[in-house]
């Protein structure tokens, strides 16, 4: 056989994060590969289905090394990097993507890899392998080689076999997952192919007909599969009722508010992080840690268990060989190997095993105390607090509260100038305290915080790195330490991909790491409900997760009882006729902009955004609609590019917030924005999304207009009560002002009773305080143009000022890490499309430290898109709770036709 000089490739696998790539050793000379289209017959695999994207067998080999280094040596050819950004990359995973369209299995394929006596690369039967295109391969444009989940390449797929596949995989009609089907020999290893493809009826029926054509999936295959996808797809929807009540009279009690009033528990229903973890009665009876000496607080017998649990998750141990236990999905055989239960990965010496895990307490059961206590207790070292920024100063604080003087840690907060003026090394202190915006930007630099190996790091609010693509993410990841933490009471938030980037950061071994495995093994199969992905998930939740919630009867927080109401309000008959004109002029736009879209033409989504926008300030104030955004960007429409002017960055400013109160996703992650930013050319990104963009093509991905850093806007800062008062009529009420301070009224005549008043429009909370000095109110006020120096005087106002008990509060600033037990009731005046933002801010008052009962009234226009968006926040909770039967990795289309379908329930 002739032979050829060696091959040696770069792995770049375009479904993780950048920076990190896979690399496999081959030898200095190797033989050409055969081109060989030998395949055997469908075999049968133990645990194998046809319906099964993956099919495992417990067979691992007895020669598995140890676990593989994740970067071997490998010498790189001019032909593995590309020329410049838009060249082709070298490798393309053939897995489906995370933002890819929802694929559903059509058959499989049962082939074998080739030229494996070349590669390092070790396998077993049953075990998850990652099959990669090589486009840029020199020897064969069609290749596709085959990796171990670590990345190690095994061999290739023959190259009669990949000349059929590969057309389909670069024009991304299917996508590819792999398994072994037998131990790996000296030339070859048996593989099985799955092939995923469009669920759409006329395209699948395509696709089927060309992939019998090339005999890569059989007509009875084909027949089976389809029938079962049918089976799979079901809709699900929401039934929600209604009632009428409004206010009569001048003076009420809050006992004929309530009887006017729907009386409702927003949050019942599943848990679906409680489902994984560990149930209630597991919990209850987990060993309790001894109160530490060095802490002035006295633990709680719920947070002296958590300390217990905390300690042992730092130093994890293995189960012994043959038991049925499994740590961190690793088991061991009678044998004493080790096994991975979700990839079947088999080596004979111990694999790492992470430190720390995931604090998921519902907020308000101490997570910071816990911490805290786990801080002062487990040995030497510096702790890392990477924390919002709001929240920082809440670290500190409670540090020097709990902990006993001659005990206590020193602590540095790395943060704005003290970043310069420090004149020591984070490594000198006991604790060091930073927000994820110093993480990112200390990440670019190589700065201090990477230069130290912490004892462990700690991420409060670590939802905030739910996707591993943002830079925050990747920042996280690259911190060296003994032990990881993440705290948040919401881990899974939108999929259970955000489960992924955690454990990305907790460095979990074993292949799931890698978000195409963890797709294979997890994702994809719990999309479809398959049994066996919801037991590897929930073995992982129960041995990483630490869920209590305050309901449960073990915890005893004494909590007093929380009431929450729909208070229906009727408009005032000016008000009616203005919010009906209003509604009038969005249907017309809604029609308009389906019309232009049924033809082919371009329609403005944005523009019917707008005026849904309009509707619901409507509900609160029509003086909040003066200023109209549609008649301002018609000044913007002509111009492709708009000049970055004062005047033209002003509009561009409004045109952005207007798409971050309608809640709308970025194109590129697929997720609700964070940071949004707004370019030149008119498009709204995350700035961690469209600044990585910039870093590679330095365009536009919407229109291809060239794009750098200095042509990104940012939100104009929240205004203050000064700036919103301009044009606003401070005499004018409106129905809604109006039983606002019916309820305030009613209220305060308790005495000791402190109110909370939210709104997402500062704006908005403008017009009540005006009402307010009207009516000789003493309140305090916090938003998003305040420095932390005077929310701080704010608070504690609230907090030790008997004659302050009302606070005006904007929503997107108080739903996270404040504690606001000061209040007992708090008054939604307007409604947030994610209810979790709305709950997260009636948390920071119905939390550990409030004595009075708690009451929550949501403020509702009768017969107003107000009533619809309740529909639409009831069918978000349900989907979290069914979390199961959601479809994963919708494009931008489908996450638009998602969009439509709500926008056309509110406008019905």
């Amino acid at each position: 056989m002739p032979r050829q000089r060696k091959r040696p490739r770069e792995v770049v696998d375009l479904t993780q994060e950048s920076g990190e790539t896979h690399q496999g050793a081959r030898p200095a000379k190797s033989p050409r590969l055969p081109s060989s289209s030998s395949f055997s017959s469908q075999v049968s695999v133990p645990g194998s289905s046809q319906s099964s994207s993956i099919a495992y067998s417990h067979a691992p080999s007895s020669s598995a090394p140890a676990l593989p280094s994740y970067h071997d040596a490998s010498e790189r050819l001019s032909w593995q990097t590309p020329a410049n950004d838009d060249d082709e990359p070298s490798t393309q995973s053939l897995t489906q993507n995370d933002d890819g369209p929802q694929l559903e299995l059509y058959g499989s394929f049962d082939g074998k890899i080739v030229g494996v006596r070349y590669y390092t690369g070790m396998a077993t039967a049953g075990e998850v392998v990652v099959c990669r295109r090589e486009p840029a391969n020199p020897y064969d444009s069609n290749a596709i080689r085959v990796d171990n989940v670590l990345g190690n390449q095994i061999g290739h797929i023959p190259r009669a076999v990949a000349e059929k596949l590969a057309p389909y995989l670069d024009r991304g009609e299917i996508a590819v997952e792999a398994m072994l089907t037998g131990e790996k020999g000296f030339y070859d290893c048996p593989i099985r192919l799955f092939i995923y493809g469009t669920g759409n009826p006329l395209g699948r029926a395509n696709l089927e007909e060309r992939l019998k054509r090339d005999k890569l999936v059989k007509a009875t295959q084909l027949k089976q599969t389809r029938k079962e996808n049918e089976q799979q797809r079901k809709a699900m929807g929401l039934k929600s009722g209604r009632g009428t009540a409004g206010f009569e009279g001048e003076d009420v009690s809050l006992e004929q508010l309530a009887q006017t009033s729907q009386a409702v528990n927003f949050r019942a229903g599943g848990d679906m992080v409680q489902t994984l973890a560990m149930d209630e009665d597991q919990l209850s009876k987990m060993p309790e840690a001894k109160q530490p000496e060095t802490l002035r607080a006295k633990l709680l017998p719920y947070q002296l268990q958590g300390l217990a649990w905390l300690t042992a998750k730092e130093d994890p141990s293995f189960p012994e060989p043959g038991s049925a236990d499994s740590v961190q999905l690793w088991k061991r055989d009678a044998r004493g190997r080790y096994v991975n239960i979700a990839t079947n990965f088999t080596v004979a010496s111990p694999p790492r095993l992470l430190s720390g895990g995931i604090l998921a307490d519902d907020m308000g059961l101490g997570k910071t105390l816990q911490v805290i206590s786990l801080i002062m207790t487990g040995g030497r070292g510096s702790t890392l607090i990477v924390a919002p920024v709001g929240v920082m100063s809440n670290w500190e604080q409670q540090i020097k509260r709990h902990v006993l003087d001659e005990h206590m840690p020193s602590i540095l907060t790395y943060h704005g100038a003290a970043r310069q003026t420090a004149t020591k090394s984070p490594r000198d202190f006991g604790v060091v305290i930073t927000s994820y915006g110093t993480l990112t930007s200390e990440a670019a630099t190589d700065g201090p915080l990477f230069k130290v190996d912490w004892r462990r790091v700690v991420l409060d609010e670590g939802h905030q790195i739910r996707n591993a693509r943002t830079k925050a993410a990747e920042a996280a990841c690259m911190l060296q330490a003994q032990s990881r933490w993440v705290l948040t009471g919401t881990p899974i938030v939108n999929n259970i991909r955000d489960l992924h980037s955690l454990l990305k950061f907790l460095r979990i071994t074993g292949g799931i790491e890698q978000s195409d495995v963890f797709n294979t093994v997890i994702a994809r199969p719990l999309a479809v409900g398959e049994a066996r992905a919801e037991a590897l998930l929930q073995s992982l939740m129960k041995d990483l997760c630490l869920r209590r919630r305050k309901d449960m009867k073990f915890v005893d927080l004494k909590l007093p009882p929380k009431t929450e109401y729909i208070h229906r309000i009727t408009f005032w008959p000016d008000e009616k006729k203005k919010y009906e004109a209003l509604l009038s002029e969005a249907k017309g736009a809604l029609e308009e902009f389906q019309s232009k879209s049924s033809s082919g033409q371009q329609g403005r989504f944005q523009g019917v955004l707008e005026r849904l926008l309009r509707l619901r300030q409507t509900c609160n104030h029509w003086t909040l609609c003066k200023e109209r955004i549609t008649d301002l960007m018609k000044l913007l429409e002509e111009q492709g590019v708009v000049q970055l002017n004062d005047k033209n960055r002003a509009l561009l400013q409004q045109a952005l917030q207007l798409v971050i109160e309608s809640q709308e996703e970025c194109p590129i992650c697929i997720d609700t924005l964070k940071d949004a930013v707004i370019t030149h050319c008119k498009h709204v990104f995350c700035r961690a999304c469209i600044s990585k963009v910039i870093e590679i093509q330095h365009k536009c991905p919407m229109c291809r207009a060239g794009l750098s850093e200095d042509k990104l806007v940012e939100p104009a800062p929240e205004r203050s009560a000064a700036e919103d008062g301009d044009g606003l009529d401070p005499e004018t009420k409106s129905s809604k002002t109006e039983a606002l301070l019916k309820i305030l009224q009613a209220t305060l005549k308790n005495e000791g009773s402190k109110v909370i008043c939210f709104s997402q429009w500062t704006s908005f909370l403008t017009v009540i305080q005006r009402q307010l000095d009207e009516a000789g109110y003493i309140y305090t006020r916090i938003d998003g143009s305040m420095n932390a120096k005077q929310r701080d005087a704010a608070i504690h106002a609230l907090d030790h000022d008997p004659a302050t008990r009302i606070m005006l509060a904007s929503l997107s600033v108080c739903s996270v890490g404040l504690n606001l037990a000061a209040a007992d009731t708090v008054i939604l005046a307007d409604s947030w499309w994610a209810p979790a933002i709305e709950d997260q801010a009636v948390d920071r008052v119905h939390r550990l430290g409030q004595t009075r009962p708690t009451t929550v009234w949501r403020l509702v226009m009768e017969g107003t898109v107000e009533e619809r968006v309740l529909d639409i926040q009831a069918e978000k909770r349900e989907l979290v709770t069914k979390a199961f039967q959601e479809k994963q990795g919708q494009k931008k289309k489908q996450v638009k036709e998602s969009r439509m379908a709500d926008v056309l329930k509110l406008l019905a």
